[in-house]
C-alpha cells in the first residue's frame, strides 16, 4: 500500500525541534512586527515556511520530499527580500535562488537514480533495499549528489555568501534560517543514511569539504565586530563540524549537534539585541590573560574529568571529536584558573564540578540518541586523522589570532580573514556573469562593496 507519510524516532525528535523553535519565532515575530503594515504577509511567509519544512520531515515519498524542499526554498525567497529595496537581501535572495535551483536539481537527479535502480518511490523501502543489496556506481553517484545538496543547503564554503547577506532581512528570519533551515542538509543526509553509507568516497569528498568550511569560517568568525555577522560565520563553521560528524559516522553526535545548535542560534539571533550590553559588561569585567601554567592546568583537568567519565560510561569513540571535547572542557575551566584571588581553590572546585555535570550530561544525552539515528559507516582512522588534525589548526590559529596579533604572519593572517578569504567576492562575481542581473551588476560597481570588518 502506497504511505505517502511516515514517522520515525528521528523524525519525531526533529517534529518536535521544529514546532518549539517554530512556536517561539512565531511569538517573537507577531510582537516585533505589531503595527507594521505588512505583518500579515511576513506571518504568511513564515507559516508556509514551517509547514514545507514539516511536510519535508514526514514525507515519505521521494516526489512529495522534492516538492516540498523545493517549496522551503521558496517561501524563505520570500522572507529574505521581505525588505526588497536592501542591496544585501537583493544580492543574498539572488544567489539563493541560483543555488537553490542547482541543489533541486541535484536532489532531483539523486532520487531519480535511486528510483529507477531500485524500482520503488517509497523512501523507507527503498532506504531497506540499500541498506541489504551490494552498492553499485548508481547508488555512489547519487550518494555525490545528496552530498552536493547537503553542503549547498548547509552553506559551505565557497557558497556560503547568501548566507552572511542575509543578515539584511529581519530578525526573525536570521534565527529560523540559522537555527532551522540551514539543518535540512545534515538532516537529508541522516534520513539518507544508507545511501551515504554505501559511498565511502563521497564520505570522504564531504569530510575534505566540511572540515576546511569548518577550520576557515571558524577563525574568520574571530575578526567579526558585528554581531549578526560573527554569528552568521558560525553558523557556517558549526554546519560544516555537523556534516563532518556525519562523514565520519557519528550520526548520534551529529543529531546532539544539530538540537543544540538550533536553540543556541535561535536564542541568539532573538536576543541579538543584547549583545551590546553583553559586550560592554564583558569589558568591564576583569579580565586576566592566561599564562602557560593556567593552559596547562586547566587541559590536565579538563583531560582528568573526561577519562573518568570515559572509563565510567564511554563517551570517546573518535580521536576528533575527542579533542573538540577537550578543548570546550578547557575553555570552560580556564577562567577559574586565570582570574587571581584567595578564592581560585574555590572556583577551581566549583568549575570542575560544572564541568562533570556537563559531561555526565553530554554523555546521557549523547547515548539516548542513538536509539533514534541508523547506523551510521564505519570511522576510517585516516578520517578521523585528518579531522583531527583540522581541529588542531583551528585551536591552534585561533589562539594566535587572540594572543599574538602583532607577529607579522598572524597579521598577514588576520587580513585575509578579515576579508573572509576573498571567496565570497569570487563566487559574487561569478554568480553575476553566469546568471546576470542588471541591478546588482550596477550596485556590484557602485553602492555594494565586500563586508569587511576592522579590530
Amino acid at each position: 500500500m502506497l504511505s505517502l507519510f511516515l514517522v520515525t524516532p528521528l523524525k519525531l525528535v526533529l517534529l518536535a525541534l521544529v514546532a518549539l523553535l517554530g512556536g517561539v519565532i512565531w511569538r517573537y515575530s507577531a510582537t516585533a512586527f505589531a503595527g507594521e503594515a505588512d505583518k500579515h504577509r511576513f506571518l504568511s511567509s513564515l507559516l508556509l515556511t514551517l509547514s514545507a519544512v514539516l511536510l519535508v520531515l514526514v514525507s515519505n515519498h521521494l516526489l512529495l520530499f522534492w516538492l516540498a524542499w523545493v517549496a522551503v526554498s521558496l517561501s524563505l525567497g520570500r522572507l529574505i527580500l521581505f525588505y526588497p529595496h536592501r542591496p544585501r537581501a537583493q544580492l543574498a535572495a539572488h544567489k539563493k535562488m541560483l543555488l537553490a535551483r542547482f541543489s533541486e536539481l541535484l536532489l532531483g537527479g539523486a532520487f531519480l537514480l535511486l528510483f529507477f535502480h531500485y524500482q520503488t518511490a517509497q523512501i523507507d523501502q527503498l532506504m531497506f533495499q540499500v541498506s541489504q543489496q551490494p552498492h553499485t556506481l548508481t547508488v555512489s553517484i547519487a550518494a555525490f549528489m545528496l552530498v552536493g545538496v547537503a553542503i549547498i543547503k548547509c552553506a559551505q564554503l565557497p557558497l556560503h555568501g547568501w548566507l552572511i547577506q542575509v543578515v539584511e532581512a529581519p530578525t526573525p528570519v536570521s534565527a529560523l534560517l540559522h537555527a532551522g533551515i540551514v539543518n535540512l542538509g545534515g538532516i537529508l543526509l541522516m534520513l539518507f543514511a544508507p545511501v551515504l553509507a554505501a559511498s565511502p568516497s563521497a564520505s570522504l569528498a564531504l569530510l575534505v569539504i566540511a572540515g576546511i568550511s569548518t577550520l576557515v569560517a571558524g577563525l574568520v568568525s574571530l575578526t567579526r565586530v558585528s554581531i549578526k555577522v560573527k554569528l552568521a560565520w558560525s553558523t557556517v563553521a558549526q554546519m560544516g563540524l555537523m556534516l563532518v560528524e556525519i562523514a565520519l559516522g557519528l550520526y548520534e553526535l551529529a543529531l546532539l549537534h544539530l538540537l543544540a545548535h538550533s536553540f543556541y542560534k535561535a536564542f541568539s539571533f532573538l536576543n541579538s539585541g543584547n549583545g551590546v550590553n553583553h559586550w560592554l559588561a564583558t569589558q568591564l569585567a576583569d579580565a586576566s590573560v592566561p599564562r602557560r601554567c593556567h593552559w596547562l592546568a586547566a587541559m590536565a583537568t579538563a583531560a582528568g574529568l573526561i577519562v573518568a567519565v570515559h572509563l565510567s560510561v564511554g563517551i570517546l569513540n573518535s580521536l576528533a571529536a575527542g579533542w573538540l571535547l577537550w578543548m570546550a572542557m578547557t575553555m570552560l575551566l580556564l577562567p577559574a584558573f586565570t582570574r587571581p584571588g584567595a578564592a581560585r581553590p574555590t572556583r577551581v572546585l566549583l568549575s570542575s564540578m560544572f564541568a562533570l555535570g556537563l559531561l555526565g550530561l553530554y554523555a546521557a544525552i549523547k547515548h539516548s540518541l542513538i536509539v533514534f539515528v541508523a547506523g551510521g559507516n564505519a570511522t576510517y582512522l585516516f578520517a578521523d586523522a585528518f579531522a583531527l588534525v583540522l581541529f588542531i589548526a583551528l585551536f591552534a590559529l585561533s589562539l594566535a589570532v587572540q594572543y599574538w596579533p602583532h607577529k607579522a604572519w598572524v597579521n598577514r593572517l588576520f587580513i585575509w580573514l578579515n576579508a573572509g578569504a576573498y571567496l565570497d567576492e569570487w563566487a559574487t562575481r561569478l554568480t553575476l556573469k553566469w546568471w546576470p542581473s542588471a541591478s546588482l551588476i550596477q550596485l556590484q560597481t557602485t553602492q555594494w562593496q565586500p563586508h569587511k570588518e576592522t579590530r
